[in-house]
């Protein structure tokens, strides 16, 4: 455990010292958590803790809580911008290209897959079984994380009282994410307590430069834009990539609050406007990337490769939706890299600067109380096939039909509860188990 008192604190995960790991190290760590990053951002950061913080020592404690703060400041996939972000800590640009990347790329050639066997079959029955389980042992997952990020969290009646008011805000009341991560970052900085420099949170990293950020953001955007103005080039400027590129380029940059602030809007533009797809297909997209690895922001990826393939000219169907695929992660996810290492320099400055601190604790706050809103949501939506509401004023309660409970699919999150909770198994071990218990059950229950 790092503490203040332990003289190789300031050693560990700090950059430019003799802990750093090599790139090939940070490649191997970074790429077992891409291919492992099942469950939605708080798995994911559940994961990233477990392998960059306590296995791996290359972060502490207050550096990761650091990071994830900003990471929710920022609009884009949260978990992938923190994997950028410990990776730039372990090794600077190439460290955070590298872990960001690898977060990234298992899900998005697992997306492109199922994408394409979906489009060209019409079902997903075989897929749908491999991941039954999944969707249980990511319950126990998610859980987990909860109960890390809590004991870290929530030490004093302000942080408690900012993580209950956040879930109450979120679950009860619909109220936007970003609207409750400014207000606990303001009630910290208020009411938190603020003291003399924190030692712990003095900058060990490399000076920012207003020069290199400049740099970074230039080139960024550059590539940003590259794809769809030579696709614009080579083709027409009103081919679909174009549509594309600008549709999802927009989305990338308000996208704050995750996948699921965003899914009303991609759903009205590209369901009801431009018509690429059903309502009942962007369900099964949402479906196919909670089931699969990486950010869940990669059902937008299913919905970029549905486009190419219904118009692909001038290209064969399965190469307009590879195209199409490619352009929406592509337009979707540099921002986030650009923002992470842009960004990051100037945040670890201000890393001991107290009144910053107490605003960022908030947001830790809340973010156990939006975990917590995941959680019930998940197992509301995993457990339960009849969910209900009812209305009290402006406050909507959500609750389930007790008989409506799926019996395999409790089974099988208790085994990956106490796998989790009393066995203390990994990540990877409760995907694999779960998976394969739930394409045993469907196997023997529907001949699979």
């Amino acid at each position: 455990m790092l503490t203040k008192e332990n003289p190789d604190f300031q050693k560990q995960g700090t950059g430019g010292t003799d802990t750093d790991p090599p790139l090939d190290e940070l490649f191997k760590t970074s790429l077992k958590v891409g291919i492992f990053s099942f469950g939605g951002p708080a798995a994911q950061i559940s994961m990233m803790h477990q392998e960059f913080v306590e296995r791996r020592k290359w972060l502490s404690e207050d550096r990761f809580l650091h990071a994830l703060n900003y990471c929710m400041l920022l609009p884009g996939p949260e978990a992938q911008q923190l994997a950028t972000y410990c990776g730039w800590i372990a090794g600077r640009s190439w460290g955070g290209l590298i872990s960001g990347l690898l977060f990234i790329l298992p899900g998005a050639v697992a997306m492109a897959f199922v994408s394409w066997i979906y489009a060209r079959f019409g079902s997903v029955g075989v897929i749908d079984a491999l991941f039954y389980g999944i969707k249980a042992g990511v319950l126990a997952v998610v859980l987990q994380a909860l109960f890390k990020v809590a004991q870290k969290a929530l030490k004093n009646a302000l942080a408690w009282g900012i993580s209950l008011a956040s879930f109450v805000a979120l679950f009860l009341f619909s109220i936007p994410f970003p609207i409750v991560i400014v207000l606990a970052a303001f009630a910290g900085m208020v009411f938190g307590k603020t003291g003399p420099p924190n030692p712990e949170g003095q900058n060990i990293t490399p000076s920012p430069s207003v020069y290199r950020t400049l740099r970074a953001l230039a080139i960024g955007l550059i590539l940003w834009a590259a794809p769809a103005v030579f696709a614009a080039w080579a083709l027409t400027p009103d081919h679909i990539l174009i549509d594309i590129a600008s549709f999802f380029a927009t989305l990338a940059a308000v996208s704050f609050g995750g996948a699921y602030a965003l899914l009303s809007y991609m759903a009205q533009v590209a369901v009801e406007t431009k018509n690429w797809l059903t309502a009942g297909e962007m369900l099964d997209g949402l479906g196919l990337a909670e089931t699969t690895p990486g950010p869940l922001i990669l059902v937008t990826q299913f919905v970029g490769f549905l486009a190419g393939w219904r118009q692909p000219e001038p290209f064969s169907p399965l190469t307009g939706g590879l195209l199409a695929a490619f352009m929406t992660t592509w337009v979707t996810f540099v921002p986030s890299f650009m923002l992470v290492l842009a960004g990051a320099p100037w945040m670890e400055k201000l890393r001991g600067n107290q009144h910053l601190t107490a605003a960022l604790t908030g947001i830790t706050a809340a973010v156990t109380g939006t975990i917590l809103n995941l959680a019930v949501w998940f197992a509301l939506n995993v457990l339960f096939k009849d969910i209900r509401e009812f209305s009290a004023g402006p406050a909507t309660i959500v609750y389930p039909r007790i008989e409506s409970a799926d019996p395999g699919l409790v089974a099988i999150a208790c085994v990956a509860t106490a796998l989790v909770f009393w066995a203390r198994r990994g990540v990877a071990t409760v995907v694999i188990l779960t998976a394969l218990l739930g394409l045993a059950l469907r196997a023997v229950t529907t001949g699979l």
